[in-house]
């Protein structure tokens, strides 16, 4: 038997600094409708995030709060470094959509266009749109929206968005699963999938390899293997999924958005 095996590895990606805030106009680049109503109540919306709009006010929330990251599997040092990541992981991949979070209840005087203050962030990531599956990811609540409704209501709002039915009022797309992946120590994190309704489904082990800035979060990573030495991160794994919503999660969502 003779076979032949022509694969070389492709160069990694780079965005060159003209392209950091993407092409103009503006492509969210998004294989899903965007149900505004749905992704809204009267206390908060969650529009998509544009780096030309958001990326400075959400730097200003986060440059100087690294802890922020303390749990998570990428790590920032900078604004551009950011972008980067942004366009190439998030922008990139019609599959992916990083929401930014209005405060209704807060105006912003600086952003009077805005519904209200950016509040935080997160993400629809690691889609298979062929599983009707996604995950919830990277979120980030601002420190001076701890504490507060935003939480419970920008988690609530995306996963009526994603398990809603597109029959239903209002519309959503269709998924059958949404996952939450936390990190073993993150406690907040895994209480609210919790309140929201999410499962426990396990412990998912050495699922990211770490950055050198995130290592001591981390177990020790394998020595001789292609990133010898780095640390790897577990993932506590829960998720919710259509019958879940369909057997009364809905209605636990709907008593949290209130509308």
């Amino acid at each position: 038997m003779s076979y032949v095996n022509n694969y070389t590895p492709a160069p990694l990606p780079t965005v060159p600094a003209a392209e950091l805030y993407g092409p103009d106009p503006y492509d969210i680049n998004f294989a899903y409708p965007l149900h505004e109503d749905t992704l809204q109540n009267a206390r908060t919306q969650l529009v998509p995030f544009i780096p030309s709009v958001h990326a400075e006010e959400y730097w200003e929330q986060v440059g100087d709060h690294p802890e922020i990251f303390r749990y998570f599997p990428v790590f920032f040092t900078a604004l551009p470094e950011f972008l980067a990541w942004y366009e190439l992981h998030i922008r990139r991949d019609p599959h992916a959509m990083f929401f930014a979070v209005h405060d209704k209840t807060r105006p912003d005087p600086e952003h009077p266009e805005w519904a209200g203050r950016l509040a935080g962030v997160l993400a629809m990531y690691h889609t298979s749109p062929q599983n009707l599956a996604t995950e919830v990811a990277f979120v980030v609540v601002f420190p001076d929206f701890r504490g507060t409704h935003v939480a419970k209501d920008m988690a609530a709002l995306v996963l009526r968005y994603v398990l809603a039915l597109p029959t239903a009022s209002p519309p959503g797309i269709g998924f059958r699963r949404v996952a939450w992946a936390a990190h073993p120590k993150n406690a907040p994190s895994i209480g609210l999938a919790k309140r929201l309704g999410f499962k426990h489904e396990g412990l998912f082990r050495y699922l990211w390899v770490l950055p050198d800035a995130l290592a001591k979060e981390g177990n020790p990573g394998r020595v001789g293997d292609a990133h010898s030495g780095k640390a790897g991160r577990d993932s506590v794994m829960l998720a919710m999924c259509w019958d879940d919503w369909e057997n009364g999660a809905d209605k636990n969502i709907a008593n949290i958005v209130g509308n």
